[in-house]
């Protein structure tokens, strides 16, 4: 990550706590590390506790903040507390949460069993409520004021064929984030925010959502204004922001990093209606 690219001026995260859901890889792995540069100390979690404890030794000796990785699966809540519980036990506090976890792929609807549902929405809208729930009556039983960050996307507000089990999920977070703004805001200071990217390629998720066989049918850079996908640090800078200081007015807010791809057509994955029946077949087959 260059440090000539990062916003914020370095350590505004001193004696700050940020916990990230899904921080193992990803975005939530390039928000870690900014996070992480920029002062905090830094707890990331998901299920593959291997992947999580190397990348936190790699963004602890990069960076020189200590970072803490513990295994949890955000769809269960004794896992969730226990993540919550060690993060204070080993820092003191949480002053940042940021609902990063998430599941995605491309399938006609009717193609889908009512267990690909739950699987999508017990990641994205459970896993958020969960950890929402669990840090926030933590804040509030101290006296708190902390502050979520939502990662939704654009479709939770347009909707979008092929990926309807995430834009349900992604829906239910943004109307969290809002309601929570409102009643979290106003009764304890609490800030609730969330981000909505467009396309940012990262390694897993994006080889999910766009197959090579599917490359030049799905090339978002011509679904952007701005002919590009993003950069991660742009997200990341977005992000960190958003929870910091400097931003301690913003709340409810719902903010798009998309290069302008929705207003140029809303529904991120509607482009897949051109995909034959066969291709369908084809990709079922190797997705299992």
């Amino acid at each position: 990550m260059e440090m000539s690219k990062v916003m914020l001026p370095a350590e505004c995260y001193t004696d700050k706590v940020v916990l990230i859901t899904g921080g193992g890889t990803g975005l939530g792995r390039s928000m870690a590390e900014l996070y992480a540069k920029l002062g905090a100390k830094l707890v990331i979690t998901s299920r593959k506790l291997d992947v999580i404890e190397q990348t936190a030794k790699e963004i602890q000796n990069e960076s020189g903040s200590e970072v803490l990785a513990i295994a949890g699966d955000v769809r269960k809540i004794e896992d969730v507390e226990r993540v919550v519980e060690e993060t204070v036990k080993r820092f003191g506090k949480i002053d940042v949460l940021v609902n990063n976890a998430a599941g995605n792929f491309v399938s006609p609807t009717e193609r889908l069993s009512h267990r690909a549902f739950e699987s999508v929405i017990g990641i994205v809208l459970q896993g958020s409520i969960n950890f929402t729930l669990t840090v926030g009556k933590y804040w509030i039983a101290n006296g708190i004021k902390g502050n979520i960050l939502n990662i939704t996307t654009t479709y939770a507000f347009t909707g979008t064929a092929f990926t309807v089990p995430s834009a349900c999920a992604k829906a239910g977070v943004l109307a969290l984030t809002r309601s929570l703004a409102v009643e979290w805001g106003r009764k304890y200071g609490i800030r609730v925010n969330a981000v909505a990217p467009g396309p940012f390629p990262t390694e897993g998720a994006w080889q999910r959502l766009v197959p090579e066989s599917l490359k030049d049918l799905a090339d978002m850079t011509k679904r952007v204004p701005l002919s590009r996908v993003g950069e991660h640090i742009e997200l990341a800078n977005l992000c960190t922001f958003i929870t910091s200081d400097f931003a301690a007015y913003i709340n409810g807010a719902d903010i798009t990093i998309d290069g302008g791809e929705w207003l140029m057509g809303a529904g991120q994955f509607n482009q897949y209606l051109a995909v034959p029946e066969k291709m369908w077949d084809m990709l079922e087959q190797v997705r299992k």
